[in-house]
């Protein structure tokens, strides 16, 4: 596993933040190393686990459900759930929230390998203040930001209002 000391710090917010997590072992086909998505919780199996970054990505896909559905959610999110504001960009944008209220570099979540060699693209978008995701985080009352939110806004993005959509 990469970033063995950011694992801890990541595991520790998404439980903090009220969605399930456990330890097991994984079988090796999993849709990402280490990481399985069952009943709108994750496990997570530390040694096969590559890049712990990929937690939050995926803690994301179920935050930004409703938890109706977030309760129903198993593997692989993309072709379950067609739900207005719980995509992958706004998976994309609750995940950089996650990693700037954890202090931890961006690498860690957009990591080489990862987003189809466009690792490289995303992490200058984010540096120019560019956030995929961010109008559908701020319509679901996840988050406020100019442009998207009515002014006085309460917080601005990467600052969350709350992180589980409700």
């Amino acid at each position: 596993m990469h970033d063995t000391d950011h694992y801890a710090v990541i595991f520790d917010f998404i439980a903090r933040i009220g969605l399930p997590i456990g330890l097991e072992a994984l079988p090796g086909s999993t849709f990402l190393p280490g990481i399985m998505i069952r009943d709108g919780g994750l496990v997570v199996d530390p040694k096969q686990l590559k890049w712990p970054g990929d937690l939050l990505h995926e803690a994301g896909h179920l935050a930004v459900l409703p938890p109706a559905l977030r309760a129903l959610a198993n593997d692989d999110l993309a072709e379950e759930f067609d739900v207005e504001h719980a995509g992958e960009l706004e998976a994309m944008a609750w995940a950089y929230a996650a990693l700037v209220e954890l202090g931890l570099p961006a690498e860690v979540l957009i990591h080489e390998g990862g987003y189809n060699g466009k690792s490289r693209d995303l992490l200058q978008m984010y540096a120019f203040g560019v956030y995929p995701g961010l109008q559908g985080l701020c319509a679901t009352g996840m988050t406020a930001a100019p442009g998207f939110s009515p002014e006085p806004l309460p917080v601005r993005y990467p600052q969350m209002l709350r992180w589980l959509r409700e």
